[in-house]
């Protein structure tokens, strides 16, 4: 797929994910929005997936570690055809499918249940032992938030994944810069990042979050490694694409009003008219 048909395919992962937060009156914009280019890459061009088997044996698996951002992951399976575009205002909402933090029994094309941060890359590290067990060339995908990295638990799973040589296995972080208190470097810094990943023995690739080519020599770089994870720090704007949102913290958990909405879709709107 060209870088075009990408950026189009990731705005349209942008309005559903203004949508479906609008719809709930409730979520995390800020943190899906920054990530909907890496979700756009993940499945519509990486991963071995099909919509219409979800659960065949041999799919590459996705761990959303920072389960929050599930509208981030909602919007780039429903355009991908798991399940309606139109099903993403429901949000929230009760009897939906689409809780809150992403739920492997409710919704389709969910590999696992995630939102108590630091647990993700957790289970997707078991994913990616038992596919060694198991013999199974299936690759194992995780994302994590540069705040959620503060958590023990993330090392911990880091620390097994390094030391198992999990080559099957690419976490990546969104370094977005902001937590719901502000800067992540005032919060409790994590920084370097890089360094710290390199440590437990990860071959560490640092690249821009909104850039396709990058993304994309990034994944080919981590197929090529060899006897060690790989661990993707991608610089990104948190709100991305939406004007009032990018680089401000306020918008990492809250919906945006009618008014808010409208100036949203508009600005999504305009990035469609230049890569018509």
């Amino acid at each position: 797929m060209d870088n075009l048909e990408l950026k189009r395919y990731a705005n349209a992962v942008r309005k559903g994910i203004v949508t479906a937060v609008h719809g709930a009156k409730a979520g995390h914009p800020g943190g899906s929005l920054s990530a909907a280019d890496m979700f756009t890459f993940l499945y519509f061009e990486e991963m071995n997936i099909d919509p219409k088997d979800p659960k065949k044996a041999d799919r590459d698996r996705f761990v959303l570690s920072k389960g929050h951002t599930a509208p981030g992951l909602y919007s780039a399976l429903a355009n991908r055809g798991y399940f309606p575009v139109e099903d993403l205002p429901t949000l929230r909402h009760l009897g939906s499918y689409l809780q809150g933090h992403p739920c492997m029994q409710e919704t389709p094309g969910v590999d696992m249940s995630s939102g108590s941060l630091g647990q993700g890359i957790s289970a997707a590290v078991g994913m990616a032992l038992a596919a060694k067990l198991d013999n199974k060339d299936y690759r194992v995908y995780t994302l994590l938030g540069d705040g959620e990295i503060q958590e023990g638990q993330v090392w911990e799973a880091s620390m097994f994944a390094g030391a198992r040589g999990l080559d099957n296995l690419v976490v990546i972080v969104d370094n977005n810069g902001l937590q719901i208190d502000g800067k992540i470097e005032d919060v409790c810094s994590p920084y370097p990042i890089d360094k710290k990943f390199e440590a437990f023995n990860f071959h560490v690739i640092n690249i821009d979050g909104h850039d396709f080519d990058a993304i994309r020599a990034a994944f080919a770089e981590a197929k090529k490694t060899k006897g060690m994870p790989t661990a993707i720090i991608m610089k990104t704007v948190k709100g991305k694409g939406v004007s009032y949102m990018e680089n401000n913290a306020g918008w990492h958990g809250k919906a945006p009003n009618d008014e808010e909405y409208k100036v949203a879709m508009d600005d999504l709107a305009a990035i469609d008219a230049q890569l018509a």
